[in-house]
């Protein structure tokens, strides 16, 4: 299917007439359906737009924090749009993580003038008042055509360092989820075929599934074209960070959120992180891939946790996604026809599939943090601060800007998802064959 096929509600085949835009789901998945803008209508917001637009050299000359203190207390009145809502969250948040950890230490109060906007702008689209993946990925690109899955159509209008790393890293997952356009509506399809035992609907479903995580590894696998590694770990990925677990690198309590006149909170959040992506959850769901807890005993799994960072519609949309039916308790139905075993097969190609792209995740990450964790930054005197503290713990305690054990935690995910593949275990027969 085009990556630009219109998404009608309906499907085709009249199998489902779910509104997907109700999930702020669109003809490019998990993205917006159009580029977002790359500035705010209203002059009434320069203030906020000349800090996002030099940001780099702000951070690089010291002189973000500066500039925080002296913007204006604006209102969010003015934004007109959900588009502008957006661009406002993206702008926010970056400046915020720049303004915690564009210093010699970190900075443990976001004042007024970023908070109070801040919180409305997060409440509005719901999500937390955070850089997460949204608002470093999804909503912070701009496209020179109508192909989202062209990197060199890519551009990034908010950035840390304004480096061609942080672009590229950030850009690859945005191409990535445009990969996906066409997918949803295909495996929603063939859940609703769950029910009439289609076997060969389904099965060609999942064949469309299975090319689909192959295309986004491949466009993982790009990453090291133009994403330096030493980069990356060091003048890119501390600005990620979050306040979760962050003790050790000057946040003990995580950041107060002031709201002037004595009111504001003390909260601590998880950086953004690709485990935010609703695609990825998507593909765990569809297939049946069940995640059990990272954490003490009696916490939500990460990947339940993370929900809570992806803007609500998208969260919703995975609950209604896992309510649906189960393609994985079909497969496991021992087969007796021709149809059952061509769906078994496809079922395990497509596990296999996202297991081998979770295998490339954690190569990139050995490349992009293990690896650079072990050699000294030469580029330059500042700190690393969101990874020092980390750094000296070995591999398995180095932790991800998502606050979890890196490692550890992705090779638990990827052998979940090799589990879930696992057909000869776990078959029954408990369910009636179609």
């Amino acid at each position: 299917m085009s990556p630009h096929a219109l998404l009608s509600s309906t499907a085709q085949n009249g199998l489902t007439s779910v509104d997907l835009s109700k999930f702020a789901v669109t003809q490019n998945a998990f993205l917006p359906a159009t580029s977002p803008p790359t500035s705010l209508s209203d002059s009434y917001y320069e203030p906020w737009e000349v800090i996002a637009q030099h940001l780099p050299v702000l951070i690089e000359e010291n002189r973000i924090r500066d500039s925080v203190y002296q913007l204006p207390l604006l209102a969010t009145d003015r934004l007109v749009s959900e588009a502008e809502w957006r661009r406002a969250y993206v702008i926010l948040a970056f400046i915020t993580h720049a303004y915690i950890w564009g210093g010699d230490k970190p900075e443990q109060i976001l004042p007024p003038q970023i908070t109070v906007p801040f919180l409305r702008v997060s409440s509005r689209l719901e999500v937390p008042p955070v850089l997460t993946y949204a608002g470093a990925n999804l909503w912070n690109f701009s496209c020179s055509g109508d192909e989202f899955t062209d990197l060199n159509s890519l551009t990034l209008p908010v950035s840390f360092t304004g480096s061609e790393s942080e672009s590229w890293f950030l850009l690859i997952s945005v191409a990535m989820e445009a990969r996906a356009a066409g997918i949803l509506q295909t495996m929603m399809e063939a859940l609703e075929a769950v029910k009439t035992r289609d076997y060969d609907a389904i099965t060609s479903a999942l064949s469309d599934l299975r090319e689909c995580i192959q295309d986004v590894g491949t466009l993982l696998e790009r990453m090291y074209e133009k994403c330096d590694p030493m980069v990356f770990y060091y003048k890119i990925r501390p600005f990620l960070a979050g306040s979760m677990n962050m003790e050790a690198s000057g946040l003990p309590n995580g950041v107060f959120y002031d709201e002037g006149d004595g009111k504001g909170d003390w909260r601590q959040y998880r950086g953004g992180s690709n485990g935010q992506s609703s695609l990825i959850q998507f593909f765990d769901v569809v297939l049946g891939v069940e995640h059990h807890t990272h954490g003490k005993p009696g916490q939500k799994s990460f990947h339940t946790e993370v929900r809570e960072y992806m803007p609500g519609p998208h969260k919703r949309f995975l609950v209604h996604v896992a309510r649906m039916g189960s393609i994985r308790e079909l497969a496991l139905v021992e087969p007796t026809t021709d149809g059952q075993r061509r769906l078994r097969e496809a079922y395990a190609a497509a596990t296999d599939a996202l297991s081998e792209f979770r295998n490339k995740h954690i190569k990139i990450v050995t490349r992009y943090i293990i690896v650079p964790s072990r050699q000294p930054w030469v580029g330059g005197s500042k700190t690393n601060l969101a990874s020092s503290s980390t750094s000296r713990k070995g591999e398995q305690g180095l932790m991800g800007t998502g606050g979890t054990q890196l490692i550890p935690f992705l090779r638990t995910s990827r052998d979940e998802t090799i589990e879930a593949g696992n057909m000869e275990k776990k078959t029954r027969s408990s369910l009636r064959h179609g």
